[in-house]
């Protein structure tokens, strides 16, 4: 059911902001999600936050403050767009939590279609009420924070908030009820208004828009002008705690937790498992993080590098997975992506002959070879100095081109020199 809440502000033209104050959309949920920092963490940690509401209301304007001038500006370029406004529970205990919880909440509006989350845009937007207490004790007197534009800025706008009241209080102050803005730049939370005394909004319903009717009964006969929430659940895709307890069979905790991170890094995840059903998901991820990962770091290349060459990719995992080559071969032809090349993997492991050298007898043939024209390093190895068997390993390594099995060479070795 709709409603005008009243009331006056510059960013509000109409007067009047359309809500859902005492029907809301959908009440009593929660979201299940996993906290996971890399250094911090061992393995993720499972937490739950309970959903108050969801809403749909109208927005408003979007306010422009310059302090040089003395004037604030309205955008109103959004003003009276629907908007979704969810309203979760008091049930976070600090920032990590809170952008683990919008991460998540992101990888569900994402795989739904609902919402681009696209914080930069203002495609998702993040208030926060922050309050302290004592273990048992009443929640006290909250501030509200505002302009948290990233998942990092949730996390320390949230947690400096928290040192900030923990502060006041140790200090014999008093915590205000107040609006505060995070500032990136100072990485501090600064003051935008004190809270003013309770405000009569004059609810009243809203007479252009007729109450949305909701059936979970299938027994209904007459279905007109009523949204059918059975069929809307089975339309549903798989969503992220599905995706996980589905992918556990085949992850590490801390792997599942890096694929899971981010929505588009998934989705092409899943794409190459699916057009390869004998791909391993441990190796197929282990590549995402450990080697695609640092590429498009190391030459400051974005996402869509990936996908113009997904299956030169796949073509590459396919070509370790098999053991047709080694991890140096693999990292060679990883970065022969970046000069475009219009050969696949096989073509040109085939051409320059990056063939794996797994053969056993091949390789004690070189390991020999090695032994004979390096005396002294077996006498050193023979009188105790064992570390001089890297030395070995690096002169076969280097001798095959880097294309020796290194497992098998270093069994064979050990057997030559004992």
């Amino acid at each position: 059911m709709f409603e005008r809440k009243h009331y006056f502000y510059s960013d509000l033209p109409a007067g009047f902001q359309i809500t859902q104050q005492k029907k809301p959309l959908a009440i009593g949920g929660k979201i299940k999600f996993n906290v996971f920092k890399t250094g911090v963490h061992k393995q993720p940690y499972s937490k739950s936050s309970k959903i108050k509401q969801i809403q749909l209301e109208q927005d408003s304007g979007k306010s422009l403050h310059n302090e040089g001038v003395g004037r604030s500006l309205i955008d109103l370029n959004r003003a009276g767009i629907p908007l979704m406004e969810l309203v979760f529970e008091p049930d976070l205990t600090n920032g990590e939590e809170a952008a683990a919880l919008v991460k998540e909440l992101c990888f569900i509006l994402q795989l739904l279609g609902t919402c681009s989350c696209k914080m930069e845009e203002g495609a998702l937007r993040v208030d926060a009420n922050v309050s302290i207490s004592k273990s048992n004790a009443p929640l006290g007197i909250r501030t509200e924070l505002k302009n948290i534009s990233s998942l990092s800025a949730i996390n320390h706008a949230i947690d400096y908030e928290i040192k900030r009241q923990i502060s006041i209080l140790q200090k014999g102050g008093e915590v205000i009820n107040e609006t505060r803005a995070w500032d990136p730049l100072s990485k501090k939370t600064v003051l935008m208004r004190e809270k003013e005394e309770k405000h009569d909004y004059r609810f009243m319903p809203e007479p252009n828009l007729p109450p949305l009717h909701l059936y979970v009964n299938r027994n209904v006969q007459n279905t007109y002008n009523l949204i059918d929430v059975p069929s809307l659940k089975e339309q549903l895709p798989e969503l992220p705690e599905q995706i996980r307890q589905n992918l556990l069979k085949s992850l590490t905790p801390d792997t599942l937790a890096a694929i899971t991170s981010d929505l588009e890094w998934y989705l092409l995840f899943c794409d190459i498992i699916k057009n390869g059903k004998h791909r391993e998901p441990q190796l197929v991820a282990k590549i995402f993080i450990s080697e695609i990962l640092s590429l498009l770091d190391k030459y400051n290349l974005d996402f869509t590098f990936c996908i113009s060459n997904q299956k030169y990719i796949e073509e590459l995992i396919d070509l370790i997975q098999a053991e047709i080559i080694n991890q140096p071969t693999f990292k060679k032809l990883l970065s022969e992506l970046l000069n475009k090349p219009n050969k696949m993997p096989k073509q040109i492991v085939e051409e320059n002959n990056w063939f794996i050298i797994s053969d056993e007898k091949e390789l004690e043939m070189i390991c020999l070879e090695i032994l004979k024209t390096n005396p002294n390093l077996v006498k050193q190895y023979k009188a105790g100095r064992k570390k001089v068997f890297k030395k070995f390993l690096h002169k076969t390594f280097l001798l095959t081109e880097q294309r020796a099995d290194m497992a098998k060479t270093s069994k064979i070795m050990t057997r030559l020199l004992s």
